[in-house]
C-alpha cells in the first residue's frame, strides 16, 4: 500500500506541472528571501559591531566619580542650633588606577579574557601654529591596542609599528591632521590642562567609519602620556578588556567587579543603543522573512485544496476501493513535503546566489567598500526548518480535509 501511495502522489505532482511549479515557487522565493533577509541584517549586525568595537572594548575598567555617601550631619546637634550646607564638595578623591599591574594580572588569568590593554586617556589640545583644537590622546601600548582593536588596519599613512620605538611619535586621525593641516613626518603640539606642552612628530595617520575619532583622537606610548601627566609607571586612567566571547562581557563584569575596586563596565551597560539596535534589526529580519514563509504556505494550502477538490471523485474511489483515511493524508502530505524540499534547497541555493551579489554590490561608505552579508549556516538550516513546518501544515489541513470524504455521497454526487 505505502508503495502505492507514493505512486498516486507522484501522479498527482506531475499531472498538473505548472500547479506544482508554481508552489515549488513559492516556498523557493520565501526561502530565499528568509536567507537573504537574514544574512543582510546580521551582516549590518556584524559591520556596526566591528565598527564600534574598533574603539570600544568589550569591558573597561576605569576610576568613577564616587557617590557623596558622607552624612555631613553625622554628629547630634542640639534643637537650638540652626546648620545650611551650601554647594557640599566630594573632598576624597584620587584619578586614575595606581599599582595597575595587579589587576592587569588578575585579568589576564581570567580564562574567559582574550587580551588585557592599560591605557592613559587625557584630554586636551592639539595646536598648530594658531589652529587649537580639543580632543582626546590616548597613552597605549601599541600592540596591546593593535591586538584588541586592529587600529593598525585603519592606518592610511605611515606605519603603525612605527609607535613601537618613537617615544615622540603621534598617530592621529585624518580628519584632525586635515584640520590642523599637517601630514606625515610633520610636528604637531600637544597642550594639557595643567599647562603642560610637548611637540610629536606624526608618523602615522589613521582613517575609521566614526568621525568622532578621525576629527579628535590621536596616540602616543603610554610611558609618554605618563610623563606628560608626571605620573609613575603603574599609573593608568583606563584598563581595557576583551574577551574570547563578546556576548558574555556582562556577567563576567559582574564577577570580576567583587575583586576589582574600581568601576567595571561591560559594553552592553555603556552602549544599549547598540544592544537594543541589534536586536531590533533581528526582530524586523525575522519578523518580515516568517511573514514571506507565511504567505508561502498560504499560496501552497490553496494549491493543495484546489487539488483536493479536483481529485474529490478519485478520493472517493479510492477510499471505496478501501484505501483508508490516513492512507489519502499520506498521499497528499507526500505532495507537499516534495513541494517543499524541492521549493527548499532551490531557494536555499537561490538565496546564497542572492547574498553573493549583495556582497560584491559596490557600497563605499568610511572603511566599507560592499554592503555587509554574514554567511551563518544557522540561517540555511533555520531557513529549511521553517520552510518544511510551513509548507506540512500548508498540507496537512487539505490532507485532513480529503480523508473525510464519504465515498458514498461524493460517488451518488
Amino acid at each position: 500500500m505505502k508503495s502505492t501511495n507514493y505512486k498516486i502522489a507522484f501522479a498527482h505532482l506531475t499531472s498538473r506541472m505548472k500547479q506544482t511549479l508554481v508552489a515549488v515557487l513559492s516556498v523557493t522565493f520565501g526561502i530565499s528571501m528568509y536567507v537573504a533577509m537574514n544574512s543582510f541584517m546580521h551582516g549590518v549586525n556584524d559591520i556596526q559591531d566591528d565598527m564600534a568595537f574598533s574603539t570600544l572594548a568589550h569591558i573597561r575598567v576605569y576610576n568613577d566619580v564616587p557617590e557623596d555617601r558622607t552624612d555631613l550631619l553625622a554628629t547630634q546637634v542640639s534643637d537650638q542650633e540652626v546648620v545650611h550646607l551650601r554647594n557640599p564638595k566630594v573632598i576624597q578623591y584620587t584619578e586614575g588606577i595606581t599599582n595597575s599591574q595587579k589587576y592587569i594580572n588578575f585579568l589576564e588569568n581570567n580564562p574567559a579574557v582574550a587580551v588585557v590593554a592599560p591605557e592613559v586617556n587625557i584630554s586636551m589640545f592639539f595646536q598648530n601654529g594658531a589652529v587649537k583644537i580639543n580632543g582626546m590622546l590616548a597613552g597605549i601600548d601599541p600592540v596591546k591596542n593593535a591586538e584588541m582593536f586592529g587600529t593598525q588596519e585603519y592606518v592610511v599613512e605611515g606605519n603603525w609599528e612605527d609607535l613601537n620605538y618613537r617615544q615622540d611619535g603621534i598617530i592621529i586621525g585624518i580628519g584632525l591632521a586635515k584640520k590642523l593641516s599637517v601630514s606625515l613626518n610633520d610636528n604637531v603640539f600637544v597642550l594639557t590642562a595643567d599647562g603642560v606642552t610637548k611637540t610629536y612628530e606624526v608618523v602615522a595617520i589613521f582613517e575609521t567609519s566614526m568621525k568622532s575619532v578621525d576629527n579628535g583622537k590621536g596616540y602616543i606610548r603610554i610611558n609618554s602620556a605618563r610623563q606628560l601627566l608626571s605620573k609613575n609607571m603603574s599609573y593608568v586612567t583606563d584598563i581595557q578588556v576583551n574577551m574570547k566571547e563578546y556576548e558574555k562581557a556582562q556577567a563576567v563584569a559582574t564577577q570580576i567587579s567583587q575583586n576589582i575596586p574600581y568601576k567595571v563596565e561591560s559594553w552592553q551597560e555603556s552602549n544599549g543603543q547598540l544592544v537594543a539596535g541589534n536586536e531590533l534589526r533581528n526582530i524586523i529580519a525575522l519578523a518580515v522573512s516568517l511573514t514571506i514563509l507565511l504567505v508561502a504556505g498560504f499560496g501552497i494550502y490553496n494549491i493543495m485544496n484546489m487539488t483536493v477538490n479536483e481529485k474529490i471523485r478519485e478520493i472517493a474511489i479510492l477510499k471505496a476501493m478501501g484505501f483508508e483515511g490516513r492512507d489519502v493524508v499520506e498521499i497528499f502530505l507526500l505532495q507537499s513535503i516534495v513541494i517543499g524540499v524541492i521549493g527548499n534547497l532551490i531557494g536555499m541555493g537561490l538565496g546564497y546566489l542572492i547574498c553573493v551579489i549583495v556582497d560584491n554590490t559596490p557600497f563605499v561608505v568610511g572603511t566599507m567598500t560592499s554592503l555587509p552579508i554574514s554567511y551563518r549556516a544557522v540561517d540555511y538550516v533555520l531557513a529549511f526548518i521553517f520552510g518544511l513546518a510551513t509548507t506540512f501544515l500548508a498540507g496537512y489541513l487539505p490532507a485532513r480535509k480529503a480523508s473525510q470524504v464519504d465515498p458514498v455521497e461524493i460517488i451518488r454526487g
